[in-house]
């Protein structure tokens, strides 16, 4: 289930918690993120990435036209893959990025973690959500030690995926995943 944690920075201390949709969507609007769900498009196990995108292809074409995207692509991580834990560990790294950050999750979840306002907004995204973490936004994503996920990913930019980490480790501080 989709679910948003909201902590002091500083403190550490929980402000909110909540698992209601319509209540993700309305905290996270005020800081530019774009919280929605999608409702189920069937995409058989072990579809190629090509056939994911097909699937998706009626939900991709309106959300590029909205947003000037250029591209889009999937990116698969499971526990087996022999990079699990280094690419874990590059995600878990606090970040921005110079366009909008859009993922849409096919199956799977992992938490989008935002360092906003002195609070920390953990997004929990599982299959079904989609999310736009706004250009030069500070956070990170976690899909926990044995990441377990398939999503979507959308660009403007059409080199793709390219973070400029900020060099804060907050992101040790806010252990997210399980």
């Amino acid at each position: 289930m989709s679910r948003l944690t909201v902590w002091e920075a500083e403190t550490g201390r929980q402000l909110l918690r909540t698992e209601d949709a319509a209540e993700i969507t309305a905290a996270l609007r005020p800081l530019g993120v774009r919280f929605e769900r999608w409702e189920g498009v069937a995409v058989p196990e072990g579809a190629t990435n090509e056939q994911v995108l097909e699937a998706y292809r009626p939900y991709l074409d309106r959300l590029m036209g909205e947003t000037g995207a250029g591209s889009a692509d999937v990116v698969s991580l499971t526990p087996d893959h022999p990079q699990a834990a280094a690419m874990r560990a590059k995600f878990l790294n606090e970040h921005v990025h110079t366009e909008d950050e859009v993922r849409f999750f096919v199956r799977g979840s992992g938490d989008f973690v935002l360092h906003v306002d002195g609070k920390v907004w953990d997004a929990h995204c599982v299959q079904g959500d989609l999310i736009s973490v706004p250009a030069h936004t500070r956070h990170w994503f976690d899909a926990g030690e044995r990441p377990d996920f398939t999503a979507l990913r959308v660009f403007t930019d059409t080199s793709g995926w390219v973070a400029h980490f900020t060099g804060d480790d907050i992101a040790a501080r806010f252990p997210v995943a399980a």
